[in-house]
């Protein structure tokens, strides 16, 4: 285990948590507006760019043994193998939010892409680059004695993943929160579990952005809260995903 590069990544992956939970730098200077689109999403896509090229020239410079698995060959397999669950997942929870939401608004065509697409490209990148590229990699580095490591490091990021999630639904009720935290660490671990089965990070962030998709409702919709009902279909629902998760990274 080299020290100085687990202390880079370390500090990196702090930094990077910082930037996309905060969305400094570009809070500072970034003002958008068009259409009807809510100008949050330029900030934060602006600074998912930031993100790139810092992750990008630490990585190349400092780190440059550091594997990500942004490998080509190996994707159409391993979504065919691990990607099924995961693409019924996304369907069920966008059903859920269409039962629970009222769809009152008429956004434009370029409010649906920006919102509903193009940000959760940038999402499903992002988070997949320093939750399980960075993250889990350095927690199961981190405990290469034990024989568990694997398992650890997909628990624990998984954990940190869904905690993380918690100030995008801060003023929420309660349920509201621990469910959304549940369902987020049940999701990190199907992420984690294929990520290290295939060793390529492109099949997490297809998944990712597959099931980011389940968000397009909202703008459809003046709610901005969780309906309960959507909560009662997609919480049993990501807890059999994390059980399948289990069973795939125990599977050998």
């Amino acid at each position: 285990m080299n020290k100085k590069e687990v202390a880079i990544i370390s500090i990196l992956t702090i930094l990077l948590a910082f930037m996309d939970i905060s969305g400094l730098p570009s809070a500072l200077f970034v003002n958008v507006n068009m259409l009807d689109i809510n100008q949050i999403y330029f900030t934060l896509m602006i600074n998912f760019i930031f993100i790139g090229l810092i992750s990008f020239f630490t990585l190349k410079f400092l780190c440059p043994s550091w594997k990500l698995g942004f490998n080509k060959n190996g994707i159409v397999s391993g979504l065919k193998k691990y990607g099924l669950i995961g693409i019924v997942v996304g369907i069920i929870s966008g059903i859920a939010f269409f039962i629970g939401l009222t769809l009152d608004a008429s956004p434009s065509i370029w409010k649906v892409l920006i919102e509903g697409i193009i940000y959760y490209i940038g999402v499903a990148i992002v988070e997949e680059l320093y939750v399980r590229g960075l993250l889990l990699n350095l927690i199961e580095k981190i405990s290469y004695k034990n024989k568990n490591s694997t398992l650890i490091a997909i628990i624990a990021s998984s954990i940190i993943f869904g905690l993380g999630h918690i100030f995008g639904v801060l003023g929420e009720p309660i349920l509201v929160i621990v469910t959304k935290v549940i369902w987020t660490i049940a999701m990190g671990m199907y992420f984690g579990a294929i990520y290290k089965k295939t060793n390529n990070l492109w099949i997490p962030i297809i998944l990712h952005f597959i099931i980011n998709i389940c968000a397009l409702p909202y703008c459809f919709t003046t709610n901005t809260s969780y309906p309960m009902i959507s909560l009662y279909i997609i919480l049993p629902t990501y807890l059999i995903l994390g059980f399948y998760s289990l069973y795939i990274i125990k599977k050998k």
